[in-house]
């Protein structure tokens, strides 16, 4: 998705360069989107918030996440087998293009970009906070890396099948676990992809939903 090819190479944060900060984390990032947001449906009854949206270096948004549940927490003292959230990331279909500035080009965006983001944010909340610092960035770095590599082979075994309702109607998700949460990523017609991931919520019977109002996220 970017010129260079990986998107978030430090992290999904890095690459919501095309928009002011305050604009990334409120609803008015998202206002500007030109494709529907997706979270979970109304059978989730719990909190639901915004994180962040990301855009290309004309600003046009290409990305962004909803959380539902309790927002995750990195200071030292919270437990993380407590926490309890999901998730959902939504990523613009596109095709592979011209990068506005024309020095190089911007990667399709695919499935696997919604599994790159949605394994990347779940590291990004999730690393262990206990680990001495020195070491931190050489297993975040680690990490990314797997998840890379994870995302760009959606048929390999680190992946199984999940079938999970999209607007009602049953959708194949690619679906892996680990130590730290789950991730679920899929299609949702020809708009968007979709992405997801949790800790403390079961994947299985989850459904996600276009977004009708995002400003009920808006905390």
């Amino acid at each position: 998705m970017e010129t260079t090819g990986r998107l978030g190479e430090r992290g999904v944060a890095a690459a919501a360069q095309g928009l002011p900060a305050d604009a990334r984390r409120s609803v008015d990032g998202y206002l500007m989107a030109g494709f529907p947001w997706y979270g979970l449906d109304e059978a989730f009854t719990g909190p639901r918030w915004l994180m962040q949206v990301g855009a290309a270096a004309d600003g046009i948004v290409e990305y962004g996440s909803t959380g539902h549940g309790e927002e995750p927490s990195l200071r030292v003292e919270t437990d993380m087998d407590q926490q309890r959230f999901t998730v959902v990331v939504t990523v613009a279909s596109r095709p592979g293009r011209d990068s506005a500035d024309g020095t190089g080009k911007l990667e399709a965006t695919s499935v696997s970009s919604a599994a790159w983001l949605a394994g990347s944010g779940l590291l990004s909340c999730t690393w262990p906070t206990r680990m001495e610092r020195a070491l931190r960035q050489d297993w975040l770095d680690q990490q990314t890396a797997i998840a890379w590599e994870l995302a760009d082979d959606l048929e390999g075994e680190s992946w199984s099948q999940l079938s999970l309702p999209v607007d009602g109607v049953p959708a194949d998700f690619h679906y892996r676990e680990s130590e730290y949460g789950w991730v679920v990523a899929g299609t949702a017609g020809e708009d968007v992809h979709i992405g997801a991931y949790g800790r403390g919520m079961s994947a299985y019977g989850l459904g996600f939903a276009v977004v009708k109002d995002i400003t009920r996220y808006d905390s």
